[in-house]
């Protein structure tokens, strides 16, 4: 996945000619894609492999079951031309090594921290030893939350170089300077830029935003 932009525009919609007009508009900044189970299951895996012809993308599914069935899961991803995936820690080592291993290659991103308040009763207790998992797995990186920059900062020290992709910046109140700053590799953002009244502008401007936050 490049690094120049510094921004993932998250496709949070069911409407695939819509997705596919977005993305067309904002390509040029930034660096990926997300889409999350929503857009699979209203637009198909096939505008998946569209997507995945145009920009990086990565396969929001926080994928959190028996390793077999994570497997199933992160085959079809990559079978779609996916660049990344995104599962969730706590189903314990063999489930995240099973997606680890099916992805040959792929990106693989575990989730340590969610971005809403609702995190705080189950996921923010055990994120740190969630990222430690992740470094002992061999995962490509991580999601922290823009929401809560100082838990960047506490999440970096712990994983040391693997990438750190943060949500929560935009509609969710997360400020892309500050979780930049924070040690973030990636903000990722999505109604802030698809229910803009110009997509386009709103992504140029975070992408701005985010060059003059890098250390």
């Amino acid at each position: 996945m490049k690094q120049e932009s510094r921004l993932i525009l998250a496709l949070d919609i069911t409407d695939r000619l819509r997705a596919l007009d977005i993305v067309a508009k904002v390509q040029k900044h930034v660096d990926a894609v997300k889409v999350n189970y929503p857009f699979a299951l209203g637009c198909g895996m096939g505008a998946v492999k569209e997507l995945a012809a145009k920009v990086d993308v990565i396969c929001d599914f926080k994928v959190a079951d028996i390793p077999n069935t994570n497997r199933l899961i992160t085959e079809q991803v990559k079978i779609a031309g996916a660049r990344g995936i995104i599962c969730q820690a706590f189903p314990g080592r063999d489930s995240l090594d099973a997606c680890v291993k099916a992805a040959e290659g792929m990106d693989v991103f575990v989730v340590t921290e969610m971005s809403h308040p609702g995190a705080d009763m189950f996921m923010v207790p055990v994120a740190e030893k969630m990222a430690k998992l992740a470094v002992e797995v061999g995962a490509a990186g991580i999601i922290a939350p823009a929401t809560r920059p100082e838990k960047v900062k506490v999440l970096r020290k712990i994983v040391g170089d693997m990438k750190i992709l943060s949500p929560g910046v935009g509609a969710q109140g997360g400020s892309a300077t500050d979780t930049i700053k924070a040690g973030a590799d990636y903000v990722i953002v999505g109604r802030a830029i698809y229910e803009a009244a110009d997509p386009e502008a709103a992504a140029r401007k975070l992408a701005a935003e985010i060059r003059e936050a890098i250390p």
